[in-house]
């Protein structure tokens, strides 16, 4: 099965910068489609992630985290559809935070950022390394977006739901 690659913290504000469809190119052997400008990826060719994680290292110009998921875990979560109910509007964002590895279980879900008043950040669900939620399109919610590294005690790295469903939509046309 096809691989998902994230990359953490490139492309954000001019810091760590690359072009992500160069780096397609350079990997055209393992089938790599780039999905954006946030270091998003999909790798179609089979490849142990050691090696991949090793590819990426070589040719990427800074050194950055390298998360890395199998394709069939990205589409489980897809077809679960996690955001059912949620409030679908302009102001409100639909996020999965991918941690490095699993991270600290915690007592319950949902919880909100901040923990009263009105929510900027809502974490509504945890499935393995996947931190599904929702947050309001204000300037506060990036500084709560940085403490789910504290929270859950690992790295994670924070893609919009769209871009998994886009993910998702290229690993369902890979399947044989």
């Amino acid at each position: 099965m096809a691989l998902v690659v994230f990359l953490r913290g490139v492309n954000v504000g001019g810091h760590r910068t690359f072009r992500p469809s160069l780096l397609a190119k350079e990997l055209s052997d393992l089938d790599l489609v780039n999905i954006g400008a946030a270091g998003t990826f999909v790798v179609r060719n089979r490849i142990s992630q050691v090696t991949l994680r090793a590819e990426l290292a070589k040719r990427l110009p800074f050194e950055t985290e390298v998360v890395i998921c199998k394709g069939e875990d990205v589409l489980e979560l897809q077809c679960a559809n996690p955001f059912q109910g949620q409030p679908a509007e302009p102001k409100v964002v639909w996020f999965v935070s991918i941690l490095v590895k699993r991270g600290m279980p915690l007592l319950s879900t949902p919880f909100s950022l901040p923990s009263t008043g009105e929510w900027s950040l809502k974490v509504i669900a945890i499935k393995d390394r996947f931190v599904l939620g929702l947050y309001r399109r204000e300037m506060k919610a990036i500084g709560y977006l940085g403490q789910l590294d504290k929270i859950f005690g690992v790295p994670a790295t924070t893609r919009n739901w769209n871009t998994i469903t886009a993910i998702a939509r290229i690993l369902q046309k890979a399947r044989p």
